[in-house]
């Protein structure tokens, strides 16, 4: 927006705002001061508060028309601020304006009901377009209110500009929750288009069983919101690649309960909201969160559930390999009547057979930022290559996929000696210097550390390595180091998991 549109349109809001009164919270003061600078050509009363304790006196005294807030604030934040507020005014017009974009907080926000939700830097045009739709939205309440009095045509006129705007905000909450969805779904390379999938395999059921077009519409609105409570979960728990423990499982499973918990705070969603409560129900009542059984679980849940459970088959984790289509359905088949509804499983294994699913949907890293996220569980902390757990995984996998052809084993001898004259901190930077070595020097392998000071390269093509190149480096040879190497071909029956490895090294 240009300099001249900017003004053009501050004019306008002047003049639909000059009967309104805002107040602006926030703790920065040069940004509270250019903030109330810019308000004054709009509002005829502006009020600035430094804090949310001083924010709320001055709210109680004055009961503005809306309020502009931080969130981060000494003494009272803008959550605590913003529910305080509501015991006085359910419909007060509240818009955030706030450098934290968690979506924890944007969660809670959108349950009280917020116009919007800016982040920091400010900026001016956004400010204005959501400034303008709590006046338009003020202005239509106020004018409805003098139309009662009126002819019944006048009433109408603006009742329905009334209704446009509330379907106006009602759309900001879905694209914020689809939002929510989407930023869930980015955390982990596995959930990705999860929720799409599982909404179109569902819609698809539904519509062979001869569903209505509502509810066909309705069980595809929820399948891309049904994990919408994962929000809550800890990434040490959504993104683990590895099998979660019984106290993990049992802390994923409360996503169910806390997505009905976030949507049913918003009426658009009460239709399918129970849909999403029930999509882990089994149909034995061995499911969760309530225990529902048979005909108590909604049929568009019992429906939801095999989409689920198909798409969770067909796409691998890195502790499990995928099932085919072929394998997956069979083990529908096989829990029919105990975990699915049979009649469902009897339309549906029609539907799931015609389903092309994407080949390549993998947990495993693809980029950079993947990378990065698997650090945290297959990383060895001190080198920052691949440990000896990933090493397991790897090789486990190649008994099936057998893309690795070669195996280096590399071992630092006369180290404990290095350790011993020069302490374990001293070797550990030796240990991380020579892990950096490797990673520039055979980039196209994928370099583990397995035993301490024992190293392992993987490549899906043969070639030995030349041990008395790394012999020369001089970080061994100053030292009174040396590395000695085994080469192993693959697929080798005798190396298949890391424990193999051991009488190896």
């Amino acid at each position: 927006m240009t300099i001249d549109i900017l003004k053009k349109k501050v004019e306008t809001l002047k003049e639909k705002g000059k009967y309104f009164s805002i107040l602006y919270v926030e703790d920065e003061t040069s940004l509270r001061e250019k903030a109330a600078l810019f308000f004054h050509k709009i509002f005829d009363h502006v009020d600035t508060a430094a804090d949310g304790v001083e924010g709320l006196a001055m709210y109680r005294q004055h009961q503005y028309d809306i309020v502009l807030t931080d969130m981060m604030m000494p003494k009272m934040d803008g959550l605590e601020l913003i529910q305080n507020i509501r015991h006085y005014n359910e419909k007060q017009e509240i818009i955030i304006l706030s450098a934290d974009a968690s979506s924890h907080i944007m969660s809670q926000c959108i349950q009280l009901g917020v116009t919007g939700y800016l982040i920091k830097p400010m900026d001016f045009t956004q400010v204005i377009t959501v400034v303008e739709l709590s006046i338009d939205k003020l202005n239509a309440f106020r004018e409805n209110e003098m139309y009662k009095t009126q002819l019944e045509s006048m009433v109408n006129e603006r009742t329905q500009k009334v209704l446009h705007l509330q379907n106006q905000q009602a759309s900001n909450y879905d694209h914020a929750i689809h939002s929510l969805v989407k930023m869930i779904e980015g955390r982990d390379t596995y959930t990705g288009g999860h929720s799409e999938r599982v909404a179109f395999y569902s819609q698809k059921i539904a519509e062979a069983m001869g569903c209505t077009s509502e509810e066909c519409a309705l069980i595809y609105q929820a399948g891309i919101l049904h994990d919408i409570g994962k929000i809550i979960t800890p990434d040490a728990i959504l993104l683990k690649p590895g099998k979660l423990t019984n106290s993990e499982y049992s802390l994923i499973k409360n996503h169910v309960t806390a997505g009905y918990e976030i949507l049913s705070e918003v009426p658009m969603y009460s239709q399918f909201v129970n849909i999403i409560y029930a999509h882990h129900e089994h149909y034995d009542g061995s499911g969760y969160p309530r225990s529902l059984k048979g005909e108590e679980i909604p049929i568009l849940a019992r429906i939801m559930a095999v989409a689920d459970a198909f798409d969770a088959m067909t796409t691998g984790r890195i502790y499990k390999s995928k099932k085919t289509p072929n394998e997956a359905i069979n083990e529908l088949k096989q829990l029919s009547g105990i975990w699915y509804d049979p009649k469902v499983i009897e339309i549906a294994l029609d539907i799931l057979k015609s389903i092309m699913v994407d080949e390549h949907i993998t947990q495993e890293p693809k980029s950079h930022l993947d990378d990065e996220r698997f650090a945290y569980f297959y990383k060895d902390s001190l080198t920052h290559l691949y440990n000896h757990q990933y090493l397991d995984f790897i090789l486990q996998k190649n008994k099936e996929d057998q893309k690795l052809l070669c195996l280096n084993l590399v071992n630092i001898k006369n180290f404990t000696s290095y350790n011993r004259r020069y302490g374990w901190s001293e070797g550990d930077i030796l240990l991380s210097q020579f892990s950096e070595f490797l990673a520039s020097k055979f980039s196209e392998y994928q370099i583990f550390r397995i035993f301490g000071d024992d190293f392992a390269l993987l490549s899906t093509t043969h070639q030995e390595i030349n041990i008395d190149t790394i012999n020369t480096l001089p970080l061994l040879k100053e030292n009174n180091l040396y590395c000695e190497h085994i080469h192993l071909d693959l697929p080798n029956p005798a190396i298949n998991s890391y424990t193999d490895l051991q009488a190896r090294a």
